[in-house]
């Protein structure tokens, strides 16, 4: 019989750190209500990251696991620099 896939949160990532992840972002989206985009990227960016960097150190002892180690760290640090890269090209075409 074939194995089926785990779909419980046992085998992902700390319950804990993913409140944590959740809790930067809504006092990122504070910061960026309040007008502080740049304050709200750089914010974002570097939880996205740090998630990243912490998935591809730790491996399969990662608090944060969404898919594959590869998965998460390209688009944690990917979605990091992206966002940096974005805001701060958008402001260089403003100027």
């Amino acid at each position: 019989m074939a194995e089926h896939p785990w779909v419980s949160e046992e085998h992902e990532g700390k319950p804990v750190f993913e409140w944590a992840v959740a809790l930067v972002v809504v006092v990122s989206a504070i910061v960026a209500v309040i007008g502080y985009t740049m304050a709200a990227t750089v914010i974002i960016s570097v939880a996205a990251i740090a998630t990243g960097i912490l998935r591809l150190v730790l491996r399969e002892r990662s608090p944060w696991k969404v898919r594959s180690v590869a998965f998460d760290a390209v688009i944690g640090i990917g979605l990091g620099v992206g966002l940096l890269l974005t805001y701060f090209s958008i402001g260089l075409l403003i100027h």
